[in-house]
């Protein structure tokens, strides 16, 4: 006989899932190309990660949230989501006690959402904050997985 499924159980279940949905749409978002296959699965699995850690997460795990699904919208070119999703993690990283990273991919990410909707003013300013963030970033792990981010981002002109 199966021991009854418990909250905790649930908890532990959402939360693997939840972080594997996010880790295959980063993994997807740093490629230089996709099939439209993979375009489809990045959304998804943002999508899905963002509902898992509702359920479970906290207000941080929310922000992170909305930067990946910045980064999914701009990367596929829907313009009015990328923006709301990353100015959401934008001012939610920078009005609170955040780790120098958080900041840095919050640049880049809005970066990228900018280029998508055309503002090349905000483009430029927000991909210089991010390279300035990312290099100074005291971790080269740290570095390396940011600039994955920012590779896919285009330079302003």
């Amino acid at each position: 006989m199966n021991a009854p499924h418990t909250p905790t159980d649930e908890a532990g279940w959402r939360r693997r899932l939840a972080s594997e949905a996010n880790n295959r749409a980063w993994s997807l978002s740093e490629q230089s190309t996709r099939t439209p296959g993979e375009d489809q699965e990045m959304l998804d699995a943002a999508h899905a990660s963002v509902h898992l850690w509702r359920a479970i997460g906290n207000e941080k795990n929310f922000a992170l949230g909305h930067l990946l699904l910045g980064q999914v919208h701009a990367l596929l070119g829907h313009a009015s989501d990328a923006i709301a999703h990353a100015t959401l993690a934008y001012d939610y990283f920078t009005g609170h006690d955040s780790e120098a990273w958080e900041v840095a991919i919050c640049h880049a990410v809005m970066a990228n959402a900018a280029h998508c909707a055309g503002s090349a003013a905000q483009h430029a300013t927000h991909y210089a904050s991010a390279e300035q963030r990312i290099a100074a970033l005291p971790d080269p792990e740290d570095r390396a997985i940011l600039l994955a981010t920012l590779r896919v981002v285009p330079k302003p002109t």
